[in-house]
């Protein structure tokens, strides 16, 4: 085990992250730093950016997904690694996509709903 794993991990502890919490962001980490076959105290802000690309364009990845991603890769440079970027403009989190309502859902009209039960009573 390396020692920044090992860091990572005991900084995890004495936050209190959850052990399911735990094994997710080193997954991400592990896999991040396979991808560009480096440590991933050696890479930077424009690999984190290139990663964030790969996963959404040729991994075809959700938002919510990246940001697992994301939080661990936060987690290591903000907490582990100590580093002081501005985390929101260099790992930004993607956006979900709102979805519409279920068309499954019962639909209303434009009455109110003292005049709709006034009218199912009759």
């Amino acid at each position: 085990m390396t020692p920044l794993r090992l860091r990572m991990i005991n900084d995890m502890q004495i936050r209190n992250l959850s052990p399911h919490t735990q094994e997710s962001y080193l997954l991400q980490v592990s896999q991040f730093a396979r991808h560009f076959a480096k440590s991933p105290a050696l890479l930077g802000p424009e690999d984190v950016r290139a990663y964030q690309v790969y996963l959404t364009n040729e991994k075809k990845l959700a938002p919510k997904s990246i940001h697992v991603t994301v939080s661990a890769l936060r987690f290591l440079d903000r907490v582990t690694l100590g580093l002081e970027w501005d985390f929101d403009l260099i790992i930004p989190c993607p956006k979900a996509p709102r979805h519409s309502p279920s068309s499954s859902a019962p639909k209303r009209c434009c009455t109110s709903s003292a005049a709709w039960r006034a009218s199912s009573i009759r």
